[in-house]
């Protein structure tokens, strides 16, 4: 602000009563309240003949001279002052073409997009300014060629995140673990992304399609004031111009924006267009999917089967490897057991107890028996645990054996899927290349 404006403030508070009220009913009601502007001009400073033009032009009289004044003093802020309060008031159609062009300034991917510009920009992905509009915003971000220095992933993420880290085909349901093996899980991520970005670009241009062959589009033929809009961005930037804002937030950088435009939820104006921008992306991750999704499954295989790996081939599990596995499961499933001694050792005492009760006492009988007892229940204990480790051994071999033939299987049924697969991306990434192919423009 001037320091003319700031040396006197009955003409500061006069000037910005009538802005703050002004802009206050343009958003409403789309129209300059019904009082004359009683502000007085102040030397050096924009807003005050800003304001002439734009209720001269509000109410269709000629407003060259205040306007030539305002430029004069300040045309950028003047120029994104109207074009921003004639997009709130729904009369976006009465700016001048060249002004745009001043309001907007320059974009940059190294330096953060301004509040005006951005409010400019969601104006005009709102049809406040028409397909003129957006041409132009579409135009200044297509000179940026952000797809040279775009990480497709970043991109792909936006449009589609919280992708899973695995994909299980229905061929490997009852072989989950098998869909972790890259030569396995790479066409199936491949396919599955590829289906959900699809699904995405569908969404974004259908919803922007809804909204041309909506009755009352947002266009500048309505004249729909700025209260019916869902961001407020625009009105905050048009109160910092005329000194009745807070201050301003944190500027994003151009990528930001556009990622952020991009995500589930967003305001599909602003997707529409971060969907053009990304295309060109967008077609190159189309093509890589499609030819990961069409990846033939290897004919010979090795997996892991209950902590074994076992080789597997077309014609059946391989025998090397898989009894190399079944030696590993005896040798681990048998546990090594020494010689029973201290059942041997209570056998020749209790014996020798025996031998002794013919000629001592008969306590020495009784002894001899209970031990030899103890020692046939110790005998039989042991037989019962190495009878248990053959019966696990040989139901571990039996599982092992039946879990490589069904994996064989599975990988027959995986390469029969792989088949339909290729043919469902092709479709996808045609299909997803024809979407972004309509861009933003075909709405008009």
């Amino acid at each position: 602000m001037s320091t003319d404006l700031t040396a006197s403030p009955p003409a500061a508070t006069e000037l910005h009563r009538y802005a703050e009220a002004l802009l206050a009913h343009l958003a409403a009601k789309g129209t300059a309240p019904p009082a004359a502007p009683s502000f007085r001009d102040v030397p050096g400073y924009w807003l005050p003949p800003a304001l002439e033009a734009l209720v001269a032009i509000l109410a269709g009289d000629d407003p060259l001279e205040p306007l030539s004044r305002a430029a004069g003093r300040d045309q950028q802020q003047t120029a994104l002052f109207l074009c921003l309060a004639l997009a709130v008031s729904g009369q976006g159609s009465r700016i001048h073409a060249s002004w745009l062009g001043t309001a907007f300034g320059e974009l940059s991917l190294d330096h953060p997009v301004s509040h005006g510009q951005r409010s400019l920009w969601l104006a005009a992905a709102r049809g406040a300014y028409g397909p003129a509009g957006k041409i132009f915003v579409l135009r200044k971000l297509d000179a940026l060629a952000v797809q040279e220095h775009a990480d497709p992933q970043q991109w792909v993420q936006a449009l589609v995140p919280g992708e899973p880290a695995v994909v299980v085909p229905p061929s490997l349901a009852d072989f989950p673990e098998m869909a972790e093996i890259p030569e396995l899980a790479r066409p199936a991520v491949a396919a599955a992304r590829l289906v959900r970005l699809r699904g995405r670009c569908a969404e974004i241009t259908s919803a922007r399609q809804s909204e041309h062959d909506s009755p009352a589009p947002l266009d500048n033929s309505p004249a729909i004031p700025a209260a019916t809009w869902a961001e407020d961005e625009p009105l905050a930037v048009l109160r910092q111009l005329i000194g009745q804002g807070g201050p301003a937030g944190p500027m994003a950088s151009l990528t930001s924006y556009l990622l952020d435009d991009l995500r589930p939820g967003a305001d599909p104006h602003l997707a529409a267009i971060a969907l053009h921008v990304a295309a060109p992306i967008l077609r190159g991750v189309a093509e890589e999917l499609e030819a990961d999704s069409r990846l033939e499954p290897p004919d010979t295989l090795t997996v892991p089967l209950l902590g074994h790996h076992i080789h597997l081939r077309p014609e059946g599990p391989d025998q090397v490897s898989l009894a190399a596995a079944e030696e590993s499961i005896v040798t681990e499933g048998m546990i090594p057991r020494g010689r029973p001694w201290a059942a041997l050792v209570l056998i020749v005492v209790g014996v020798a107890c025996l031998a002794g009760a013919a000629l001592g006492p008969h306590l020495l009988a009784a002894a001899a028996v209970a031990m030899i007892g103890l020692a046939g229940w110790q005998l039989w204990q042991r037989r019962k645990l190495v009878e248990a480790d053959a019966r696990y051994v040989a139901g571990q071999v039996n599982e092992l054996k039946e879990l490589a033939e069904g994996a064989v299987w599975a990988l027959h049924a995986y390469a029969r899927e792989a088949e339909d697969r290729a043919k469902q991306a092709t479709d996808d990434a045609a299909e997803l290349t024809r979407l972004i192919r309509r861009g933003p423009r075909a709405a008009h």
